[in-house]
């Protein structure tokens, strides 16, 4: 096929920059709904992994998030994959020394949520856009003999819109006129869709485009990650001390070990990083208290800067921004990646309204409902975490006393627990269907 021929991709309903676990969710959600699809992404998903090798970059996934990927039917396979529930959660403050303590038994709940893998939630999402898009039957989609990841035995049939996974692929130019949005890719291929979805992250090409400004900080801080192996059983509980110096959070996984994510000032975290594994094993003993005794190994580390950042607005005409694009927060308690598909649970039930009442996909009254549905709930997380940043990051003797008061009066006064919990279970009232109970 000559260049020519292919220069021009067609038109399609949507296209969505971003084939990350928000974008993959969201192009799974379209391809149920019959629509046409683009997914644009650097690159297609990683297809194997040695087993028994945790990568560093996992998310704890809410209840509201596991609701949403057991509608778009990938959750079993994710199970095969491999997640890890926490049942429990511990929080304690090295300075004050207050502690609060979730336990989802006592909500009559199996778990709070699950520890799971980016590169599984992210894989799964894809063999199922791959059977929709009809690239499984040929065999050009996972389940090479060699895989360490056999391809699902029943992939789900989709109605059959059309569904083009380009990867990988980079978005050159984008332009928009009141008819569609017009996509230009890097090897020249061109594309128009009547609504284009941002879920290209932190660094997002779609939202710079539109001009869509900022409202940004940066923590000068890092969060180091790595996987350990402790000497007690992490009774499937997400452990999670405050340091003056910056939050640690040890995350079960099913294999016994943990999980870590450690934020540190970047002068700490330099030097955390310059430490060979005895020396670093020896602090983060000291840093965690030894809550699950020694720590008797610790894998490769690795460290990304931390900053919050929230777009002044989500939506222009015939474009939205999800997930990253959209709102990028401190990774306290692996949570950015729920508020995404919560994001993409809302756009779609703004992308149904838009269908049951003939509007166009991409009309600024239609887009305003989602940005509606999600700015405020969002602005109100990033403030949140933003808060725990400065309230924990911080000696002041007041601020100490205070947040011990405070996390004492969260683990006694009734009512304020159950509140955090309905939170982390997704169990709020104001849910985008996908996300919602029953």
């Amino acid at each position: 096929m000559s260049d020519h021929e292919h220069h021009n991709l067609g038109h399609f309903d949507i296209a969505i920059v971003g084939g990350g676990m928000v974008g993959a969710a969201l192009g799974c959600a379209c391809a149920e709904r019959g629509l046409s699809l683009a997914l644009i992404d650097g690159q297609p998903p990683q297809r194997t992994w040695p087993a028994g090798q945790v990568d560093l970059r996992v998310s704890a996934l809410s209840r509201a998030s596991q609701r949403i990927l057991e509608r778009l039917g990938v959750w079993p396979r994710m199970v095969e994959l491999g997640v890890s529930p926490y049942r429990e959660m511990q929080v304690w403050d090295a300075v004050g020394g207050a502690e609060i303590h979730f336990d989802s038994a006592d909500l009559g709940e199996p778990d709070l949520g699950h520890i799971v893998e980016n590169r599984v939630t992210r894989l799964a999402l894809w063999e199922r856009l791959e059977a929709a898009s009809g690239l499984a039957a040929s065999g050009q989609a996972s389940g090479h003999s060699e895989s360490a990841h056999p391809a699902p035995s029943h992939p789900l049939s989709l109605p059959s819109a059309r569904l083009e996974l380009l990867a990988p692929a980079a978005l050159a130019a984008l332009e928009i006129d009141d008819q569609q949005a017009r996509l230009r890719l890097a090897d020249q291929r061109q594309l128009s869709a009547d609504l284009v979805v941002g879920a290209d992250g932190r660094a997002s090409f779609v939202r710079e485009t539109l001009g869509i400004g900022l409202d940004a900080a940066d923590y000068a801080q890092r969060a180091i990650v790595a996987n350990v192996e402790v000497a007690h059983w992490h009774r499937e509980t997400a452990w999670q001390r405050f340091l003056p110096t910056g939050p640690l959070a040890f995350l079960p996984l099913a294999d016994g070990r943990c999980s870590i994510v450690w934020s540190a000032d970047e002068a700490r975290a330099e030097q955390l990083l310059a430490l060979d594994d005895a020396g670093f094993i020896a602090e983060l003993e000291v840093a965690f208290d030894k809550r699950l005794g020694p720590i008797l190994s610790a894998g490769p580390r690795a460290a990304f800067p931390l900053n919050r950042q929230h777009a002044r607005a989500y939506v222009r005409p015939r474009a939205a921004l999800v997930g990253d694009a959209a709102h990028g927060l401190h990774p306290l308690a692996g949570q950015g990646v729920n508020l995404g598909f919560l994001d993409v649970a809302a756009l779609v039930d703004a992308i149904d309204h838009a269908r049951a009442k003939g509007r166009s996909l991409g009309s600024l009254h239609i887009l305003r409902r989602y940005e509606r549905a999600r700015r405020g709930d969002n602005a109100t997380m990033v403030g949140a975490m933003d808060l725990f940043k400065r309230v924990f990051g911080n000696r002041h003797p007041a601020l100490v006393g205070a947040r011990t008061l405070g996390l004492a009066a969260a683990e006694h006064l009734p009512g304020v627990k159950p509140l955090f919990i309905r939170q982390a279970l997704g169990l709020g009232k104001d849910l985008p269907t996908l996300a919602r109970v029953g």
